[in-house]
């Protein structure tokens, strides 16, 4: 078998939380590396964050550099995988969103799949570029102008994107393709394109996967409920309408 040397020398920032979806980080992950490219995990916090198997908990993995701390000079190319809550934290980060807007303005190539383009939508810069995502947020990336279309893997400049696990094939072919190119990749944009229709209901495989998939064993459900309080509590602390006294 010959051996893939495309990314040879190349430096490439995985931008991941946690609630990441394992089977997305890390196949992609795997073949970068196969080509001969170096993977940093960059994230919101030092240490190792946790991945999902849709909502069960997954293996952890050791963070690189905090978004803080890295620098978008430093890499050639920008991967964001999915997850619900994975790019839900990374949206609400103004570093994540200005980490990924400075490799759009020195046109790197940039991957994303599933509820990753989330993360390009909140950082602005989905205006006019075409692009898919997992069904569940297509209206989500038309608000944020830009047309989605509904197909297993889509190219726009240095822009690609796919909707789910079930396209990692094609997405990690596309992906390695598009990281191979040299930076600045010109986009452009769409003018009159109409997105793929709305669906019309949700995957039956997601479904039938969530009635089958075991209950969370109770140390977990404990565990979890304790995560949860203590953000509640965290919360109020931090609410200045939590100390004020309201008239009875």
């Amino acid at each position: 078998m010959k051996n893939d040397n495309s990314l040879n020398g190349r430096r490439i920032a995985a931008l991941v939380a946690d609630g990441f979806e394992k089977v997305e980080l890390t196949v992609p992950m795997k073949a970068l590396k196969a080509a001969g490219a170096q993977v940093d995990i960059i994230s919101l916090r030092s240490g190792k964050i946790r991945g999902v198997n849709l909502h069960e908990p997954a293996d952890r993995i050791e963070v690189t550099k905090t978004v803080d701390e890295a620098n978008p000079n430093e890499y050639a190319a920008l991967f964001i995988p999915g997850g619900l809550m994975n790019p839900d934290l990374l949206r609400q980060s103004a570093a994540a969103r200005e980490f990924v807007r400075e490799f759009d303005e020195a046109g790197k190539p940039i991957a994303s799949i599933c509820h990753g383009p989330w993360v390009l939508a909140s950082a602005g810069l989905l205006k006019g570029r075409t692009l898919t995502s997992w069904p569940g947020v297509r209206d989500d990336m038309v608000n944020a102008g830009a047309t989605w279309v509904d197909k297993e893997v889509v190219r726009d400049g240095n822009l690609v994107t796919s909707r789910g696990p079930q396209d990692l094939r094609p997405f990690t072919k596309k992906m390695k393709e598009l990281f191979a190119e040299t930076a600045p990749i010109t986009s452009q944009r769409a003018s009159g394109a109409h997105s793929s229709p709305q669906a019309d209901e949700p995957p039956q495989l997601v479904l039938g996967a969530m009635k089958w998939l075991p209950k969370p064993s109770v140390r977990t459900a404990v565990l979890l409920g304790a995560v949860g309080i203590g953000i509640a509590a965290a919360a109020r602390r931090r609410s200045p309408a939590a100390s004020t006294n309201y008239p009875s």
